[in-house]
């Protein structure tokens, strides 16, 4: 290729960004996303945090293709990512995105908003997600640029999502496919989304569901809820089932990474704070050994017991 041929190219890139669609190709974020259904496509993350090499890929996300429309579950931790994901989606089909899920409100969430709102998307949310990327998105604008090693201001947090959902909502992208995107109550965060594809059998999880790494109990996480959470999956039965992170899997696969974690530790932590065991001591005093084969357990272990504490002084008596 010649030095105009080259500038043509780049010109030509740059015009379409700005004109909210996305390159012909993608770059090199993201990997070829995986099918995992007849509909469903997904790219199914590493499980180290976000670091300059991975350039904040270290989740999971997934689309949803119909006949007439696209639908994404997630939109990314960066507008960069974002528009890889619609470079590869174009690649599968030239269908509109209509649609784009923010599952919760974690920045690897929705901070690529702004890409899919700009190619005609429709952004969905609770209100409680809602309201704390709008609260916490300066915050989250700032640690993303340090965890990626970019210059301060590098990172902008995107625009709320359009739409607030307070109820099950049913996304018809045409041809008997459609996505039933449903609250899911406090768990990781406080009101995430899941979306059911009926046609697929498939379920789109997010954060309720990890394997493979240990789970983050966080300042705003609800265990108690997490464990109802999951209990309310249990009717999807034969359904395959698409985590916030690890390999897809039935539900079985998430037992003991997400349930049986989350029922251990909010158990003993209830009974610590029931014969008031302080809190140093009942963090000390609980065993995950049972865990530590989990990514990120020495990272998150003492943390989530931690937290697990608080949450129980508050919640068990």
């Amino acid at each position: 290729m010649n030095a105009f041929s080259a500038r043509g190219l780049a010109l030509a890139v740059l015009l379409t960004l700005a004109a909210g669609g996305a390159p012909a190709r993608a770059t090199d974020i993201l990997p070829v996303p995986e099918r995992v259904s007849d509909h469903v496509h997904a790219w199914i993350g590493p499980l180290d945090g976000p670091n300059p090499q991975n350039r904040g890929y270290r989740m999971n996300l997934a689309f949803v293709v119909g006949k007439d429309a696209v639908a994404v579950f997630d939109t990314g931790y960066t507008r960069e990512m974002a528009e890889e994901m619609i470079a590869h989606i174009r690649r599968i089909t030239p269908l509109p995105v209509r649609h784009a899920i923010n599952s919760n409100s974690q920045s690897h969430r929705y901070f690529g908003n702004d890409a899919f709102h700009a190619a005609g998307a429709e952004i969905l949310a609770t209100p409680e997600e809602a309201a704390r990327m709008e609260g916490m998105g300066g915050m989250f604008a700032m640690f993303g640029a340090q965890a990626l090693g970019l210059k301060e201001g590098a990172v902008a947090p995107p625009k709320a999502p359009v739409r607030k959902l307070t109820a099950a909502r049913t996304l018809d992208l045409g041809g008997g496919i459609t996505v039933e995107v449903m609250p899911a109550g406090g768990n990781h965060t406080p009101n995430s989304l899941i979306a059911l594809v009926p046609s697929d059998r498939v379920v789109l999880a997010g954060d309720v569901l990890y394997s493979e790494r240990l789970l983050a109990v966080l300042d705003v996480s609800d265990p108690k809820a997490w464990i109802g959470a999951f209990d309310g999956l249990r009717r999807f039965k034969e359904h395959l089932f698409v985590p916030g992170h690890g390999r897809p899997g039935p539900l079985a696969t998430f037992e003991k990474p997400t349930y049986r974690y989350l029922t251990s530790l909010w158990e003993y932590m209830c009974k610590a704070v029931g014969s008031s065991v302080g809190l140093d001591a009942a963090v000390k005093g609980y065993d995950q050994s049972a865990y530590s084969g989990l990514v990120n357990f020495d990272a998150l272990s003492g943390r989530n017991a931690s937290w697990a504490y608080q949450k129980a002084e508050l919640a068990c008596f």
